[in-house]
């Protein structure tokens, strides 16, 4: 016997109609798009019957009354149902650009704190510098990585993890950017 578990209140799945009450795009969306799924098929049947309609009678005027009332009828529910499919699309792309501009900026702000500790790391390998000592020269390893950086390396500028690379492990690759001088 399987069970199946039940969404947590606090939870945020976008699962049933909840999560549309506080979400007014997709609430605007899922209207748009239904209304729309209704009214375009819906006026092309009304199309439709209004011909049928039309064409199985002899008397002129009852054939304008089926045009007038299922052939306009029908017209305005299809361009109104077009219209609306229409507006369902531009509120999801809305909603896809308003997301990208969210991860464009959380990907702004991690790029930014690299930075800043890539800098702050430049900083201190400069300031060793000047009191006499090549920190930077001094080859390094990331955790239990198999390539050979100087300390001041770039690609490794925002590391925590950097251990002193050993004399005795030959098997160690070097790295193609900073070229430290081996042991």
């Amino acid at each position: 016997m399987t069970s199946t578990s039940l969404p947590r209140a606090g939870s945020r799945e976008r699962t049933g109609v909840a999560p549309l009450l506080n979400n007014n795009f997709a609430l605007l969306q899922m209207v748009l798009f239904w209304a729309g799924a209704i009214l375009l098929p819906l006026g092309l049947v009304v199309i439709v019957l209004g011909w049928y309609g039309a064409a199985n009678t002899p008397y002129e005027y009852d054939q304008m009354s089926y045009l007038v009332s299922g052939g306009m009828l029908g017209l305005g529910m299809t361009f109104v149902g077009g219209f609306l499919y229409f507006g369902a699309w531009l509120a999801r792309i809305a909603n896809d650009n308003r997301e990208a501009s969210k991860r464009l900026g959380d990907t702004l702000l991690v790029l930014a704190e690299v930075t800043s500790r890539a800098a702050a790391a430049a900083e201190a390998a400069q300031s060793a510098d000047t009191l006499g000592a090549d920190l930077g020269a001094t080859p390094v390893t990331v955790g239990e990585g198999s390539t050979m950086h100087r300390r001041d390396c770039s690609l490794i500028a925002h590391r925590d993890d950097l251990v002193p690379a050993s004399a005795s492990n030959t098997a160690l690759t070097v790295c193609r950017v900073c070229r430290p001088t081996p042991l």
